[in-house]
């Protein structure tokens, strides 16, 4: 079993989920949505702009992702672009 390599933007995330006390799931959850919109902009997230978050937003509701999914995904990328990116 090989561990992942954790990026110290995403270890930054990591501790600041668990200052907040956010259970394990929902953790899980953000790293998914993260990994989701880091795939989709082809770069590291903390350099997206405006544009790039609106971009994302319609390529979710163009790919027919659900509103929960869509929801929970807006959510983890406000809390890492306010808690972790400080912005």
């Amino acid at each position: 079993m090989t561990q992942e390599k954790v990026s110290p933007l995403r270890e930054r995330m990591m501790e600041d989920m668990r200052i907040r006390g956010m259970g394990d799931k929902s953790q899980k959850a953000h790293i998914r949505a993260l990994k989701d919109f880091s795939a989709f902009l082809g770069r590291s997230p903390d350099t997206a702009e405006p544009d790039d978050l609106r971009a994302y937003q319609l390529h979710m509701a163009d790919t027919g992702v659900t509103p929960s999914t869509f929801n929970a995904r807006i959510v983890a990328l406000r809390f890492f672009f306010s808690m972790t990116c400080d912005r």
